[in-house]
């Protein structure tokens, strides 16, 4: 069969075929829009809204790290003051030099300051001292 001798005009199994993948084409479309959508809604669900920290605004450290807490450790302390906003994730605490760890934080181990209620009285535990003997 030679090129002269070819058929002119449209082939119907190519227009079906045409048609085919274009129908699927369509329905991938829209199972990765369905797919984006549903992605989206899971992913959302757990951004909450950002905490607008200010300078000087006093604020609670997480003592919670990738290591074993105790039992009966308290979860944050303070209150310390942010003595500098780096970004809206990272701020800058003002700590003493007691407390051995970097000053810039994750927002993520910081949480408001709430003062104690009118009339409550906190009194800090005395110091336990401890004479040392030899055994």
């Amino acid at each position: 069969m030679r090129f002269k001798d070819r058929k002119k005009g449209k082939y119907q199994g190519a227009e079906k075929f045409i048609k085919k993948i274009k129908e699927i084409q369509e329905e991938a479309k829209a199972a990765l829009g369905r797919a984006q959508e549903e992605i989206k809604k899971y992913t959302n669900r757990k951004k909450g809204e950002v905490n607008d920290y200010k300078v000087k605004d006093l604020v609670m450290l997480s003592t919670i790290v990738r290591r074993r807490t105790e039992k009966l450790m308290e979860r944050f302390v303070g209150p310390y003051k942010i003595k500098k906003i780096i970004s809206l994730n990272v701020v800058e605490l003002e700590l003493p030099s007691i407390v051995k760890i970097h000053l810039v934080v994750n927002v993520s181990k910081i949480q408001w300051y709430v003062g104690q209620v009118e009339g409550q009285r906190k009194e800090q535990p005395a110091p336990v001292i401890i004479k040392e003997e030899e055994e």
